[in-house]
């Protein structure tokens, strides 16, 4: 999941950033909100973590812009002012949930689990493609009813490519997904973890395949649908 962190303390930020990474997510820092409209102007991000006070300006008014410019993403707050009307007033302001700070990361990851299990629970809880079953809760797919036994990268490509199924899924949108601005990306990852991928879905009797669009990116396709093409 691509997260954007709008932290200033930069120990702490660095502490949550690498559990974030260590567990799978694309993660971006942004120390100031300058930094973070600047983020959003070049990537989608799955969910927020945002600090409520922050050098150039207060986080919750910048969060209810967003909102007010329908972003919808799940948003995880944090800071260490933490009494009963200013919480209120951060739920009531957009926020998902809240932690205050110091926030244990353990804890942190736990509830941005829960708050992104209510948005996927809010549109469509398990994707149908041919054979294969995706569910993006607990981010398990599976072919006939049986497990596919895939990594974490080759999930979230078969998650991008399953929410344009059909469609031609552009290579920087599947980049842009799967890496923070930060991450030091090989220039064929991409295409290991696509390779890798379509050697799991042949072997499980998959009825769909993975097309290149050449100089443009990829496409989940039903396999019939090809043969008929």
């Amino acid at each position: 999941m691509r997260t954007l962190l709008v932290d200033h303390e930069t120990d702490p930020a660095r502490v949550v950033h690498q559990a974030l990474s260590d567990c799978g997510f694309a993660v971006d820092l942004a120390c100031t909100l300058d930094e973070a409209s600047a983020a959003f102007g070049c990537a989608r991000y799955d969910i927020l973590l945002l600090e409520l006070i922050l050098p150039d300006g207060d986080g919750l008014e910048w969060l209810k812009q967003l909102r007010r410019d329908g972003y919808s993403m799940p948003a995880v707050m944090m800071s260490s002012l933490n009494e009963l009307g200013r919480r209120i007033a951060i739920f009531n302001g957009g926020a998902d949930d809240f932690l205050p700070k110091p926030v244990s990361p353990d804890e942190l990851i736990a509830r941005m689990r829960a708050a992104l299990r209510r948005a996927t629970q809010m549109t469509s809880p398990v994707v149908t493609f041919g054979n294969l079953r995706f569910d993006p809760v607990g981010r398990q797919a599976s072919v006939n009813g049986r497990p596919l036994k895939i990594a974490r990268r080759e999930v979230c490509i078969l998650e991008h490519l399953l929410s344009r199924a059909g469609r031609t899924v552009a290579r920087a949108a599947l980049e842009d997904g799967l890496y923070a601005f930060d991450n030091e990306v090989s220039t064929n990852a991409l295409e290991v973890g696509i390779y890798r991928l379509r050697g799991h879905l042949s072997q499980s009797g998959a009825t769909l395949r993975i097309k290149t669009a050449r100089g443009i990116g990829y496409v989940l396709e039903l396999k019939s649908a090809a043969s008929a093409a």
